[in-house]
């Protein structure tokens, strides 16, 4: 009797195997955003964020303290000095953090350190999730 279901299972189970065909119906224009997306990845972009699409990269903190006045007055010192450069402000418990940038390499940010030496003299590089520039998707393709 097990000798027979045993023999039953097997046989049921090589049938299953069987080689089949599948035929996948897509739009064109997938294998176009796949293409695109690849091209991203490969440029250094990651997942699409906010402000295009993010990755990992650095940035400059330049303020670390429990002072919400000195955070801010910190970040308009770096905002006037260097109008196109980011600045985000960030808090946890008891401290605030200010930093600057989004920066590919670390050698953009050893710049802008060089920069801020003489107006703030701890600076730290650190590595981080950062928003890379939002692309130019309207061009138009034939």
């Amino acid at each position: 009797m097990l000798l027979a279901i045993l023999l039953s299972t097997f046989t049921h189970l090589t049938k299953a195997q069987t080689r089949g065909r599948v035929e996948v119906v897509k739009d064109p224009r997938v294998d176009t955003l796949i293409a695109k997306r690849s091209t991203l990845n490969k440029m250094g972009g990651g997942a699409v964020g906010h402000f295009g699409t993010s990755s990992y990269g650095y940035r400059v903190q330049f303020f670390s303290g429990a002072s919400r006045k000195a955070a801010f007055e910190a970040q308009n010192k770096v905002q006037q000095g260097h109008p196109g450069i980011r600045t985000y402000i960030t808090y946890r418990d008891p401290n605030y953090k200010v930093k600057a940038g989004n920066f590919r390499s670390r050698m953009e940010a050893v710049k802008l350190m060089e920069e801020l030496k003489g107006t703030f003299p701890i600076m730290f590089i650190i590595s981080e999730k950062i928003d890379l520039p939002k692309l130019d998707t309207n061009t138009t393709e034939q």
